[in-house]
């Protein structure tokens, strides 16, 4: 078989085709694996060392983190799983041209432009992320204002960027590819991380795990004194941080591809293993950095974190992870701006933002306050994801008509933009007054989005169509019949000769860093050695995984 040429004689030309305007057809459905690579990849990633790190300097305590965790990411997982994927898997659509047909075409725009903008500016933060990893060996400062402050970073910026982008105008498929291979060891060099910097931290003090990290990691204090995070706030937290994703329903570009709305279980790839148990490993990797340099976390940037406990192999974690988070974020972005540039393909309009998006990274100001950020975003955008959740679900069954704006040729409807800017007026009402903390929005202004445009659509006239819900869902793409299984092809020597070097090689990563921090001589000298040693068996798994996945997945598809 040719280069020039795939599966079941389609070019490579073929599998960039997106189906960005239409329904995915049951015959390029993809497996579980797929999503749970995709998870992993995207969520154990770069914004994990910087909000796994924030936690420390805003006082969380152990118990915030351990148990808050646990409650705010399951209900991430509930949220993607009962109300993302579900719609996904009915419409096979993304959200922007499903919106399409419930906002008409000038919402959509409005809205697709808005969601652009704020994911360029998340995918931006997160090749900043990345640079800060890339700045270390030609001595560039730690870039933590809003603005960069050596010219030499905003060149490295440039050539991440340019990485990032065409990795983004790839597409879905091999996003999820890229993410597979990188995402094992990414995860392995967080609890690496974690565990070659415990002697540093017991050095300080505590008597078992739990009482060392309560003394010098979660100490439940802010640097400054100022009141600290507390338990509901990081619960909050871990359920909000994607609320763009889950609540916004922005990952139906995802899940359209996924054989079975259960496959919105997946997305615990990525919260238990990024935003539970990554998060704590960043946390002790930013307070052990810290004691090891001799200052204050909050002059640490994710670079300078990883570098220093896990050294070059640190570092390459931190590049990585940056960019399995922002390609698709930067996706996410081609998607989005396609209904307002009919006439371009969506790799055309990923490679124009992803132009824009690098020269937003080369102001690091969105790294400084990630955070609140991601509330904001994921509050700006929601209540979009409740007035399509209300539309696909409510209406059917409180006698009101799908897509009732647009079978009345109205390019715009009134009441979901109302209801999105009320929405929003009632989230700054309640921050800016005090009433409720920003991570503590949601629930309240999702409610309120789903009750004004059902009211709203009512007294406009969503009940005086006539009556078409017996085939709505067959206008936006039908639920296709479950595919049968691929047949898998047998497994070559190759694939599992390459796949036990590859798990062999995430093992030593591991050993050598127990090895580090359990030995008996200098702990520092010990460091050192790892920081040289780590390297070589990070070399030899990229080659042996990008090999055996590359294998497996011809396979699999009988190629």
């Amino acid at each position: 078989m040719g280069a020039s040429t795939s599966v079941a004689g389609r070019s490579d030309a073929d599998f960039l085709y997106e189906f960005d305007r239409e329904p995915v057809p049951r015959a390029r459905l993809l497996g579980p694996g797929y999503f749970a690579g995709a998870y992993a990849g995207e969520h154990v990633a770069a914004t994990e060392f910087v909000i796994g790190v924030t936690f420390v300097n805003w006082g969380a305590s152990v118990l915030d983190i351990f148990l808050g965790l646990v409650i705010g990411n399951l209900l991430a997982v509930l949220t993607w799983t009962l109300v993302c994927a579900p719609i996904a898997v009915d419409t096979r659509l993304t959200l922007y041209w499903y919106l399409r047909k419930i906002g008409g075409a000038r919402l959509t725009s409005i809205y697709n432009v808005v969601n652009a903008m704020l994911y360029a500016i998340m995918a931006g933060c997160m090749i900043t992320v990345s640079a800060s990893a890339v700045r270390i060996p030609f001595d560039i400062p730690p870039q933590l204002n809003w603005y960069p402050t050596d010219f030499r970073f905003v060149l490295v910026v440039l050539a991440v960027g340019a990485v990032v982008v065409t990795l983004a105008v790839l597409g879905f498929k091999r996003l999820a590819t890229f993410a597979t291979v990188c995402s094992p060891w990414m995860f392995l060099m967080f609890i690496a991380g974690a565990i070659a910097v415990l002697p540093e931290l017991f050095r300080a003090g505590g008597d078992g795990f739990f009482d060392m990290a309560g003394r010098s990691v979660w100490t439940g204090q802010t640097p400054d004194g100022s009141e600290p995070m507390g338990f509901w706030k990081v619960a909050a937290f871990a359920w909000i941080c994607n609320l763009g994703m889950h609540g916004a329903l922005s990952d139906m570009a995802l899940f359209r591809y996924a054989r079975k709305a259960s496959y919105g279980l997946f997305s615990s790839f990525g919260m238990f293993l990024g935003h539970y148990l990554a998060w704590i490993c960043a946390g002790l990797m930013g307070a052990g950095a810290a004691l090891l340099m001799g200052r204050h976390l909050v002059e640490l940037d994710a670079g300078e974190v990883g570098f220093q406990a896990l050294g070059l192999a640190g570092a390459l974690a931190v590049v990585i992870a940056g960019w399995t988070t922002s390609n698709p974020t930067l996706y996410r972005v081609g998607l989005a701006l396609q209904a307002v540039t009919p006439n371009w393909s969506r790799a055309k309009v990923t490679l124009a933002a992803g132009v824009v998006t690098t020269i937003v990274a080369c102001f690091p100001f969105v790294f400084t306050g990630l955070l609140d950020y991601v509330a904001i975003y994921g509050l700006l955008i929601s209540p979009i994801g409740a007035i399509v959740v209300t539309e696909h679900w409510i209406f059917p069954r409180t006698g009101l008509t799908r897509f009732w704006a647009t079978q009345r040729g109205m390019a715009l409807n009134w009441a979901a933009l109302l209801a999105w800017i009320l929405s929003v007026a009632l989230a700054v009402a309640l921050e800016r007054t005090g009433v409720l903390h920003l991570f503590y929005l949601f629930l309240p202004v999702y409610a309120f989005a789903m009750v004004a445009y059902w009211v709203l659509a009512k007294a406009m006239g969503a009940g005086e169509q006539p009556a078409r819900q017996a085939n709505a869902t067959q206008e936006v793409g039908g639920t296709p019949v479950e595919p049968p299984v691929p047949q898998r092809g047998n497994t070559s020597a190759w694939t599992r000769v390459s796949g036990a070097i590859a798990a062999m090689c995430l093992a030593a990563c591991l050993w050598l860093a127990y090895c580090a921090a359990t030995s008996s001589g200098d702990y520092r000298s010990a460091l050192s050695a790892l920081h040289r040693q780590l390297p070589i068996p990070t070399l030899l798994y990229f080659i042996a995984g990008t090999v055996f996945f590359t294998l497996r997945d011809r396979e699999r598809r009988g190629g």
